[in-house]
């Protein structure tokens, strides 16, 4: 990937962290931490590697994207407000009674969104069952799932790989973002789900390993994963929560907190300033 092409995928992603910080400002509530964490891969998927048309979200033969950990909408409703699929103004209806734009996605009301998620370990479930009607079907569109680190730690993620693997289903890929924090703590002080890449080996899954915020190996790993037959693909990114935000970052505080004035104040001047740097 050259330097141009990183500067403007940069870019969108500092733009969605920026939509990521309004939403949940304006909200008063959300989750800013696990949604920062994830803009880079999302600048990747939705500029790079994703067949979706925002004129006509519901094609037959789109990709699908299920963020099965469904807190972090905020980023997702970002970079899709970034693609079209909706005003950006409307992000800052965040959660608000009268808006289309909740907490979690909700396919029936948002443009762009495959499936409703919140339920940690059902989004990766019916991600499953979306590769394997492609299958079915002699469909060539592709599904990807993001899940948290935290939602390892539900029995329902690992049926689900089970049946994945046992099923070679190769146009499946699940990112798994990294982070090592959970609502209540590290991972290991919660329940610490590691080795992930192992586990998800162990139910004949490829498996691979990356920073989740460099783009020369995001782009390998999905590379990787449509030249893999026979398996589905994990990619565990290792990510920093609250990403691009200094006071933010690697911060477990900020799981599910939405900031005051002031410190949106300050997490948008970070932002802004490294917007201003890239488009220099």
């Amino acid at each position: 990937m050259d330097d141009s092409m990183k500067r403007e995928l940069k870019i969108f992603a500092t733009r969605a962290r920026m939509g990521v910080l309004e939403g949940v400002y304006n909200a008063k509530a959300g989750h800013p931490g696990g949604s920062l964490s994830i803009c880079d891969l999302l600048s990747v998927l939705y500029n790079r590697e994703l067949r979706v048309d925002p004129k006509n979200p519901k094609a037959q033969n789109r990709d699908r994207l299920v963020l099965s950990k469904g807190h972090a909408a905020p980023a997702v409703y970002a970079a899709l407000a970034l693609k079209g699929f909706f005003p950006e103004e409307d992000i800052k209806t965040l959660r608000k009674s009268d808006s289309y734009l909740q907490g979690h996605p909700n396919m029936d009301k948002v443009p762009g969104i495959d499936m409703s998620t919140g339920s940690l370990g059902q989004g990766i479930s019916a991600a499953v069952g979306m590769a394997l009607g492609a299958k079915l079907d002699n469909a060539d569109y592709r599904v990807y799932t993001i899940l948290g680190d935290g939602e390892l730690e539900e029995g329902q993620v690992w049926e689900a790989a089970m049946f994945a693997g046992n099923r070679q289903l190769d146009n499946l890929v699940a990112f798994i973002d990294n982070n090592n924090l959970q609502i209540d703590g590290t991972m290991e002080e919660v329940n610490a789900p590691y080795p992930i890449a192992e586990k998800f080996a162990a139910f004949n899954w490829n498996t691979i390993e990356i920073d989740g915020h460099d783009y020369d190996a995001i782009e390998a790993a999905l590379a990787a994963a449509k030249a893999c037959k026979g398996k589905p693909t994990a990619v565990v990114m290792k990510t920093v929560k609250g990403k691009g935000v200094s006071f933010m970052e690697d911060a477990v505080g900020w799981h599910g907190c939405a900031p005051n004035t002031e410190q949106y104040e300050q997490a948008m001047t970070e932002l802004k300033a490294a917007l201003t740097a890239l488009e220099a």
